[in-house]
């Protein structure tokens, strides 16, 4: 997904991109390596810049004084990860076990922990914002019994408490709440349990790799457990009560694998969405690029065994020349749909990497819940083909656009028993398809003009009346030349995102919010790329400005606005600050809003902080 998540400029500006920030390293998993085989990819990937006597680049002798954890963490998705993004993920632990040195983390002060450690969870904990939304329809709707917080109670939302996730510089797993306890992820692969009114920790558990997906919490027996993904490619089940590990497993031994999209559970199954980086190594002449395929696993809960898997290209790649193989992509990079009255699952796919173009990429998938086999699919836009590769040759070889699906679909009711099935692409359009005419589509909608970082991108929300439409539509200026600016990718500051409201039954247009302009604030767009939530009166939007606000599901009006920008005094003591909004969306429930803050990522303004409000007086 060639958005802003891996977007494909970033590996063309590798050169340019072994900056200053690696005093900002952050830290993961300590694996040793041979000497020889870390310093051959030091040589090739970072010598260029740290060995070069610029000041303002720490020398590798500098580097030798981190911890292999700061140095692979950094690679993984922190400070370096645009030199990350093009080295195989094998690479980073072996030239971290090169540079850094064994060191254990400190962990957080005590201070930060609760005073009473243990807590039992209810049978069916309430409230609860479970996963990546409220319900398995995906249309992240908080009904007012859930939500307690009114229209009015809205005007007057203030910050409660903030969570600092420590050494990172992007705040990208939406939290899941149920009953008074929070679950959620950090970049540097922290999984926490916290509690929901003060965010004091109950635990914590270091997962392998970044945690990006929601976690779900789901009741086994007596107990429950908390599934997770990870940005390598592990699935997690851990005992929510105590943070154990239960059991792991790799879901594909593909090395690019990583789980971005958040897992769904149904009776005793759940269901895993797959996704890949590869596209982000399409350019690098030393990559035989590209054989990853998307897929949908179903796992036991209680064992993590394999029930079934789907692949969204069914061929295996094969080679196709000059070191490039083919079909590739159509990543599934959001959380599934369920649909128990069908017996289906709906996921949606992204584009394909390498040629040749397959017929399920840019698509919607109903896939059968019992077997995973494919009952039908929806094809929106073909030959979908691209890659960084595409943007290192200006796109002459590629015929894609890059306007593949990033967010879920949502299952809504369209009036007289009828459902559809909503989805919104890069693209800038949002297409209305019915579930029982194998997705024929019965409206579409344009709501941006979309683009290789335009469009839909990480998801929308419908409350049964409206589906609320926020869009990117990001737009850069020209690279900097710096080779040493930590932001080397500028953003236009006057152009970019807006939140459209339309009819679920008709397509037709309610309103449009235009975006607010974000005036001399470096680093800043007014693009609103993450997650759209609702309730009862209220649509929530967040900006790459780093704004949240509060728009009036009557008419678009801003109702609360909210700059996440600043410095906070966190409650488990890490230093912390917000940043760009992008990815998750804002959590609503028990009368409280939570929300991460910073996406220090092409361009953006980098952050590290989970923010909690509540209403004031």
């Amino acid at each position: 997904m060639s958005t802003m998540r891996f977007t494909p400029a970033e590996p063309i500006l590798v050169a340019r991109a072994c900056k200053i920030i690696a005093i900002g390293l952050l830290g993961t998993f300590g694996i040793r390596a041979e000497p020889t085989a870390g310093e051959a990819i030091y040589l090739r990937r970072c010598a260029p810049c740290h060995d070069s006597g610029n000041p303002r680049a720490p020398s590798r002798d500098d580097l030798k004084h981190l911890s292999v954890a700061r140095i692979q963490r950094a690679l993984d998705f922190g400070a370096m990860s645009n030199i990350g993004f093009t080295m195989p993920q094998a690479e980073h632990a072996i030239v971290a076990a090169y540079l850094g040195v064994p060191d254990a983390s400190a962990g957080l002060p005590a201070k930060a922990y609760c005073g009473e450690r243990s807590f039992r969870l209810s049978s069916d904990p309430k409230p609860s914002w479970n996963g990546w939304s409220p319900a398995t329809t995906n249309t992240r709707y908080e009904p007012a019994d859930a939500a307690r917080l009114t229209i009015n109670q809205v005007k007057h939302l203030k910050l409660k408490w903030a969570y600092g996730f420590d050494g990172d510089i992007v705040a990208f797993a939406q939290p899941t709440v149920a009953g008074p306890y929070l679950f959620v992820g950090s970049a540097g692969g922290v999984v926490q349990a916290l509690d929901r009114e003060s965010g004091c920790v109950y635990w914590t558990f270091q997962a392998t790799g970044p945690v990006r997906g929601s976690a779900l919490v789901v009741p086994v027996a007596e107990k429950h457990v908390v599934l997770f993904g990870d940005q390598v490619g592990w699935f997690y089940s851990l005992d929510a009560e105590t943070g154990k590990l239960l059991w792991k497993k790799r879901i594909e031994s593909h090395p690019a694998t990583r789980l971005t999209g958040s897992p769904v559970a149904y009776q005793g199954t759940v269901f895993v969405p797959v996704s890949s980086w590869e596209e982000s190594l399409a350019d690098a002449k030393d990559y035989a690029c590209c054989t990853s395929r998307g897929l949908v696993a179903a796992l036991r809960i209680q064992d993590g065994s394999e029930v079934w898997r789907t692949y969204t290209i069914p061929e295996k790649p094969k080679p196709i020349g000059n070191n490039r193989y083919g079909p590739s992509g159509a990543s599934v990079w959001s959380a599934p749909t369920l649909d128990p009255k069908r017996g289906l699952l709906y996921v949606t796919t992204g584009d394909n990497f390498s040629e040749p173009a397959t017929s399920m990429s840019d698509s919607i998938i109903a896939l059968e819940l019992s077997t995973g086999h494919v009952a039908w699919s929806k094809q929106t836009t073909a030959r979908d083909i691209f890659s960084s590769a595409c943007w290192a040759a200006k796109m002459n070889n590629c015929p894609g656009p890059d306007f593949d699906y990033g967010s879920s679909v949502l299952l809504e009711k369209a009036g007289a028993g009828r459902d559809l099935l909503i989805a919104g692409q890069k693209s800038g359009i949002v297409y209305a398809f019915d579930p029982d005419h194998k997705g024929q589509i019965v409206w579409q909608t344009r709501v941006g003009k979309g683009g290789l970082t335009g469009g839909v991108q990480w998801g929308m929300a419908g409350d049964g009346e409206n589906v609320y439409a926020a869009v990117s539509d990001l737009v850069r200026g020209e690279a900097n030349p710096d080779p040493l600016d930590p932001l080397p990718l500028p953003l236009d500051p006057k152009e970019g995102g807006g939140l459209t409201a339309v009819n679920i039954a008709t397509g037709k247009k309610v309103w449009f919010a235009p975006p607010a302009p974000c005036g001399t604030r470096r680093g800043c767009s007014p693009a609103q790329s993450s997650a759209v939530t609702v309730i009862p009166g209220v649509v929530f939007s967040g900006s790459l400005d780093g704004h949240l606000r509060g728009f009036a599901t009557q008419d678009g009006k801003v109702l609360w606005d909210f700059d996440t920008i600043r410095e906070y005094q966190t409650v488990n003591g890490v230093r912390a600050s917000g940043g760009a909004m992008n990815g998750p969306g804002p959590v609503v429930v028990g009368g409280m809003l939570f929300v991460n803050s910073g996406y220090g990522r092409s361009g953006a303004i980098s952050g590290n902080v989970l923010l909690a409000f509540a209403p004031g007086e």
